[in-house]
């Protein structure tokens, strides 16, 4: 299903179950007025109080197991300086979040800076419509670097509806700010349509989504990762569409954001889904590199194996 504008407003929003969560948005509205070097403060104290949760407890040692995984050479003090930095990158991601979704174009504008912007501009040429699959991954700047690359080219935005209608509506409203409509990450055919218009679709294949639709690739040090077929069937559906990877990266000292918008990258194999899928994730891992402390590495990315009775997350 497509989304292509913002959804109306229901007076059922406001019935009493949702009222701690309209209390919570309208403290983090507020928060978000301050300048931002006082919010990469209250955005690491988050990421301090989020360690020290129950679930922020169990979530970082599935980080520290990932990062184990997919880099084997780093010592246990290396492993644990970068989760030290991801745990503050937690925190910020919810600021980050409210800037995408609540800041206007003009302060988002000031704490950013896009290069790169010519490999998309190439493709906005009149002529034949050439698709771009823009490939982004999890990182917890996302939806920021989503909205930076939206104000200067409104794309369409891949998502997943949330289960409490309160939040979809504001995901959904922050979201339409910076693309033309929304579809929802299991909709294959609308992207296909889409790309076959010229369009360009932000795309994440870098998750974990479960067996099915997903083929076994090398990622990182493990050999085999479960990922999405999704790459495969997109690309052979509409094979001359442009691959450009882009990466959101905070920058340190309070300087901001720099958006990176890579060269198109041109695939060497489309024979078969694991061949697809092991060069998206050379491509993904390129990505991750340049900011790694800023990867959702809490997400299980090696819940899935070949052999169902192994779990790496004992």
């Amino acid at each position: 299903m497509a989304v292509t504008q913002i959804p109306r407003f229901k007076l059922a929003f406001l019935a009493p179950r949702y009222w701690l969560l309209w209390l919570g948005i309208g403290i983090w509205r507020g928060i978000l007025l301050l300048p931002y070097p006082v919010l990469t403060q209250i955005g690491c104290a988050l990421g301090w109080l989020f360690g020290h949760l129950s679930v922020g407890k169990k979530r970082l040692k599935v980080a520290k197991r990932n990062l184990e995984l997919a880099f084997p050479h780093l010592s246990q003090a290396e492993i644990q300086r970068l989760l030290q930095e991801n745990q503050r990158s937690v925190g910020m991601a919810i600021i980050e979040t409210g800037m995408a979704w609540f800041w206007s174009d003009k302060r988002i504008q000031r704490w950013s800076k896009t290069i790169g912007s010519e490999y998309l501009q190439q493709f906005s040429q009149k002529g034949e419509p050439r698709g771009i699959l823009l490939v982004g991954v999890h990182f917890l700047t996302l939806e920021l670097g989503a909205r930076i690359i939206g104000l200067s080219r409104p794309g369409i935005g891949v998502y997943r509806p949330n289960d409490n209608p309160v939040f979809d509506w504001l995901q959904v409203r922050g979201r339409m700010r910076s693309n033309k409509m929304l579809l929802d990450r299991k909709d294959l055919r609308g992207m296909i349509k889409a790309l076959k218009q010229g369009e360009m679709i932000w795309y994440a294949p870098d998750h974990d989504y479960g067996r099915k639709n997903a083929v076994f690739a090398p990622f990182f040090a493990v050999q085999q990762a479960a990922t999405t077929s999704g790459s495969y069937y997109l690309l052979r559906s509409v094979p001359h569409c442009a691959i450009i990877p882009f990466v959101p990266r905070r920058l340190e000292n309070n300087k901001g954001y720099l958006l990176t918008i890579e060269p198109p990258v041109t695939l060497n194999s489309s024979e078969s889904p694991e061949t697809v899928a092991t060069e998206m994730n050379h491509i993904i891992e390129h990505s991750i590199l340049q900011a790694c402390d800023q990867y959702m590495w809490m997400h299980r990315r090696f819940k899935t194996r070949p052999n169902e009775q192994e779990n790496l997350y004992h």
